[in-house]
């Protein structure tokens, strides 16, 4: 399993694989600083290549953030996917899903804010296009878990209960970003209770939707959009 610590003794750099061995330096500098607040040229020498090189696949320093925030939310559908391996029930997949959703962002706080801040938003709110394809990913997750069974009922997966699959999804999404924000940011804690405290909250969020499926309203959307439409 690919991990967002990256170091530079495992960075894997040989010609024609500049673009990862950039985007892995960054990695390892939002890691260590917790802070974006770094240069192409500082990136180019972690990974042992002329301050030009960047340049060759990243016309900006937005283009090479858009793909770390990318390549984190490959980790975190790699490791909800990994959390959820070898368990049958339902139940017991959201919620090593929910642990594992919240140790990331725990983990990694700085590179969890690039994910999930507005950084990256263009001016008409829109998200890049390799990020929103990566994200997808982590959303299509939740939502599977959901549809098969997650609430005590699987919902079958049709175009008459879509809104409602939204529905559950962006609540189950909402409530467990919220609570990873709040540890990320020191405003709930200790992070080393980060488990229980999701599964607290997780088993308040399942007593009411078990009870009711709220319909996402028309119009409306879960998941990065290109655009404030």
């Amino acid at each position: 399993m690919i991990k967002p610590n990256v170091t530079a003794e495992e960075r894997p750099y040989h010609h024609g694989d500049l673009h990862r061995a950039i985007v892995n330096a960054a990695l390892e500098v939002l890691r260590e600083t917790q802070s974006t607040e770094f240069s192409l040229r500082e990136l180019a020498r972690r990974a042992g290549v002329s301050h030009n090189a960047p340049y060759k696949h990243f016309g900006d320093k937005r283009e090479l953030l858009t793909a770390v925030s990318a390549m984190g939310f490959e980790f975190l559908a790699e490791r909800m996917t990994h959390a959820m391996e070898g368990l049958s029930s339902p139940r017991a997949r959201l919620s090593a899903l929910t642990r594992s959703y919240v140790r990331h962002g725990v983990e990694n706080p700085a590179l969890y804010r690039l994910m999930f801040g507005g950084l990256l938003s263009g001016p008409d709110y829109g998200r890049p296009v390799i990020e929103r394809v990566a994200a997808e990913k982590t959303k299509v997750l939740i939502a599977e878990t959901i549809v098969h069974g997650a609430l005590g009922r699987a919902i079958p997966n049709t175009l008459r209960n879509e809104r409602k699959i939204a529905g559950a999804t962006l609540i189950y999404w909402s409530l467990v970003h919220g609570l990873t924000t709040l540890l990320v940011d020191r405003l709930a804690g200790p992070m080393g209770k980060s488990d229980e405290l999701s599964e607290s909250v997780l088993l308040c969020m399942l007593d009411g939707l078990a009870t009711k499926l709220p319909a996402l309203p028309l119009g409306t959307w879960v998941g990065a959009r290109a655009s404030e439409e």
